[in-house]
This record gives C-alpha cells, sequence and structure tokens, in this order.
C-alpha cells in the first residue's frame, strides 16, 4: 500500500510541488480532475440520472470534493491543506454566497402582481428593464426580481424555454456590465483599484451593442413562436394593473448596494491573519451588514408577499452546495493558470501575448470568456488580471483594451453556461420550480454557441481586431 501511495504521489506532485504552498508551476493537471469530475457530473447527472442528481446533487459535490483533499493532505499536509480551506471559504466563497443569500433574500420580498400577458413585445420589454436594472442591483438582483413575474406572465404559453434563455444571457449576465455592482469579477477589478466609472465609460459601447443585438433576436424569435402557437398564445383574461408589494425591500436593497459599496471605498487598514488569510475589517462588516439586511427582510416581510412569489430556498442551497466544492476544487486550476509559462497551461497562457511580448487582446477577450464559461467568471477574471499586469493603474492608463477585454470575456461568457455565473443557476432552478423543462448542459450550451458565439466574433472585430 505504501508503494501505491508513494507512485500515485509522484503523478500528483512532479519535484518541487510537495513544498509547504501551492505553487501552480509545480502542479500536474492531475490536481484538477475533482474540479472537471463535478462540472461533468453538473454536465451528465441531469441527463441520464436526473432524479438521482436532484435528491443527491450535494452528496455527489462533497465526494468529488474529498477526493481532492484527502490526496491534497496527503501530499501537502494538513496545515496546507487547512489554510487552503480557509483561503477559499473565508476569502472567495462565504463572500460570494453571503452576497448572493442576500440579494436573494431581499428580491424575493418584492412581489411584482398583476396579469400580464406574455407577448413578443411585452417579453422584450421586461427583457429589456431587467437588462438596465442588472448594472443597478446586480444580475443576482435584477434577476430574482423579474424571473416569476416573466414566467407568469408566459405561464399560459407553450414555448417558454427561449424566454428564459435569453433571460439568463441579458439580465444575469450582460446587463451587469456596466458597473462593478452589476456582476462579481467586475466588482473584484473595483476592490482591485478599478475606477468606478472606468467600468462604465469602456463597457457602455459593448453592452449596448450585445444587448441590443440580443433583443433583436429575442423578439424575432418570441414572435415566430408566439404566431405558431396562435390562439392557445393569448391569454383570454384581462390585463389587470401591475402592483408593487414588500416595497420597504427596495430600501434593504440599496442598503445592500451600499455596503458593497462601503467595502470598495473604506480601507481602515485593519485586518485579522488566519493561517496566512488576511481578513479585511472592511470585507467582515460588509458581509455583517449584507446578512443583517437579509434577516431584516425576511422578519419584516408579510408572508403573503413571499407566497406570492412562491419563495423558497432551494435555488440558493443548490447554488450554495454545488459552489462550495467550486471553489475548494479549483484552487489548483487557479494556480496553474496563475503560474503562466512556468505552468502546464502554459502554452494555454501564452496564447494571449504577442511576438513583441504586447498583450494579444483578442485572445484576452476569448480566452478569459472560454474560461470563465466553464471555470466561473470572478476568478478567471482575477487571473487575467494578474496575467496582464495586475496594477489597476497600469492597466487603466496604458493598456485600457487588455483590461476591457478580460472585462467583456468574463462579463459575457459567463452567460454560455450555467456554471460561468451564480444567477444562471438560480433562473434555472425557478424556472423549474415553475414547470418549465429548461436544457441540460449540454442543451443550454447548445444555445449560447449558435446564439452568442456569432455575436461574439462581432464584438471581436469591432474592438480587438
Amino acid at each position: 500500500m505504501p508503494s501505491i501511495l508513494t507512485a500515485l504521489l509522484a503523478l500528483l506532485v512532479p519535484g518541487a510541488a510537495m513544498a509547504a504552498d501551492l505553487d501552480g508551476a509545480t502542479l500536474s493537471l492531475a490536481w484538477v480532475i475533482p474540479f472537471a469530475g463535478i462540472l461533468l457530473s453538473i454536465a451528465l447527472f441531469p441527463i441520464f440520472a436526473p432524479g438521482f442528481w436532484h435528491h443527491h446533487f450535494g452528496k455527489i459535490t462533497a465526494v468529488w470534493t474529498v477526493l481532492f483533499l484527502v490526496p491534497f493532505a496527503a501530499a501537502f499536509g494538513g496545515h496546507t491543506t487547512l489554510a487552503l480551506l480557509i483561503h477559499a471559504l473565508l476569502t472567495e466563497y462565504i463572500p460570494f454566497i453571503v452576497l448572493l443569500f442576500s440579494l436573494y433574500t431581499v428580491s424575493g420580498g418584492i412581489l411584482l402582481w398583476g396579469n400580464l400577458h406574455g407577448s413578443p413585445r411585452l417579453n422584450t420589454g421586461i427583457l429589456a428593464i431587467g437588462t438596465v436594472l442588472a448594472s443597478i442591483m446586480g444580475t443576482t438582483g435584477a434577476a430574482m426580481l423579474l424571473i416569476r413575474p416573466l414566467l407568469k406572465a408566459n405561464d399560459n404559453r407553450k414555448h417558454r424555454v427561449h424566454v428564459v434563455v435569453f433571460f439568463i444571457f441579458l439580465v444575469a449576465n450582460v446587463g451587469g456590465g456596466l458597473t462593478p455592482l452589476g456582476d462579481p469579477p467586475l466588482f473584484l477589478g473595483f476592490l482591485k483599484g478599478v475606477d468606478f466609472f472606468w467600468t462604465m465609460k469602456f463597457m457602455a459601447l459593448p453592452v449596448l451593442l450585445l444587448s441590443l443585438a440580443l433583443l433583436a433576436i429575442f423578439y424575432v424569435v418570441d414572435g415566430y413562436y408566439f404566431r405558431k402557437e396562435g390562439v392557445e398564445a393569448r391569454d383570454p383574461s384581462p390585463d389587470s394593473p401591475l402592483k408593487f408589494y414588500g416595497t420597504f425591500n427596495f430600501v434593504l436593497l440599496a442598503g445592500v448596494i451600499g455596503g458593497v459599496l462601503l467595502s470598495g471605498f473604506w480601507r481602515p487598514g485593519v485586518s485579522f491573519d488566519i493561517m496566512g488569510t488576511h481578513l479585511e475589517l472592511q470585507n467582515l462588516v460588509r458581509d455583517a451588514i449584507l446578512v443583517a439586511l437579509a434577516f431584516a427582510s425576511l422578519a419584516l416581510t408579510p408572508k403573503p408577499v413571499r407566497a406570492g412569489n412562491e419563495f423558497n430556498w432551494e435555488p440558493i442551497l443548490e447554488v450554495g452546495k454545488l459552489f462550495a466544492g467550486i471553489f475548494i476544487t479549483i484552487a489548483p486550476a487557479i494556480a496553474i493558470l496563475r503560474a503562466g509559462s512556468d505552468g502546464q497551461l502554459a502554452a494555454l497562457v501564452g496564447m494571449v501575448s504577442g511576438e513583441d511580448g504586447l498583450p494579444a487582446n483578442a485572445m484576452y477577450f476569448w480566452m478569459t470568456g472560454v474560461l470563465s464559461a466553464f471555470l466561473d467568471n470572478a476568478p478567471t477574471y482575477l487571473v487575467f488580471f494578474n496575467l496582464a499586469a495586475g496594477d489597476a493603474t497600469l492597466l487603466m492608463k496604458e493598456l485600457p483594451q487588455t483590461l476591457l477585454a478580460i472585462s467583456m470575456g468574463a462579463v459575457f461568457m459567463g452567460a454560455m453556461t450555467y456554471i460561468g455565473n451564480a444567477p444562471n443557476f438560480m433562473v434555472k432552478a425557478i424556472a423549474e420550480q415553475r414547470g418549465v423543462v429548461m436544457p441540460s448542459f449540454f442543451g443550454f450550451l447548445g444555445y449560447s454557441c449558435v446564439v452568442l458565439l456569432p455575436l461574439f466574433a462581432v464584438l471581436t472585430w469591432l474592438f480587438f481586431r
């Protein structure tokens, strides 16, 4: 048995990788297998064993996580493993899930009630409003506010899948590209020093062009299905005016936005060290504010309002369980990418630089984007941000097109898969609860390839040729 273990460790940890720190330059790609296993489980189980996956996806994710942690502890020791867990959970996963939890809870206390008919014009209008709101209240907040009214408006429609798919494209992703509040990768850039208004200025035109193109395509597609359904698509019940209930949650939502901004502008210089992980005071205060606002919403929102939204915890629990495993097992993949030309993905990293050593902006756009679709867009943004220069001032002033390429790739191509951005999964879960048979992982990828890839090619020609 010891010889087998030694052979396994030799395969996983070539040479100096036995050092205490997680050095991506010495890591084998075999360490990425558990992370790939989670992704493949998300992709394949819903197709071949949907019932089993629905009841046991948390356990499956936990198994892959253990299959990473046990060999990792054997190779690097318990101290390094615990340090990795603390870093992944305290600095990445907990802030991530706290923000989603607060936005999900507060927006779930706002009920938009009325009898609307899901015509192409109305659906396009809701998508357009959600796209604008996404940069103001975040993709999660805008998506959770509007997905239920949109589904209710289309409950008599036979063809609804495309409505949800385009909602994910626009409201859960592209619309969040105007401000650091809109999408997690841009918020990370803001924390790294990217000016709030730089993002708004440089991302405005790409977001506008892509949004208008997607809205136009959606209007044509929805119009086709609406005419195809004929009389069945026309709800005979009369319209009723829209009314908001639980409106004080808008104040709480403003508090969530304020808490997020606070952590970016207030830098007291106080931090706490936990096994090498530095927890900064402003981030702890932010997370405490977000949790307090979420519980205030739960306490103050009348139960009939949440009942009208059919509010439950399943979507956030699904995201929480899956992304806990993802944030832990993704560490080797991010470390290898961060190692640049010294890691086993050197060929991949080398693709983002030209022969003159200058950044190849088109490749930064595509590499950041493709990896964002499968590795989650927030950590991928950070990897390429650091790869390009790691200095926000330098990137904004001397390499603005490179920073734009990284920002566009992370935000836009997070829409390519269900796991590219957390709201994607939440919208999918809510739609399925409302009876919409959503595409599988590969089915959704098929939609995004057909609709989004040609548009990304056009954006490449417009901004990075």
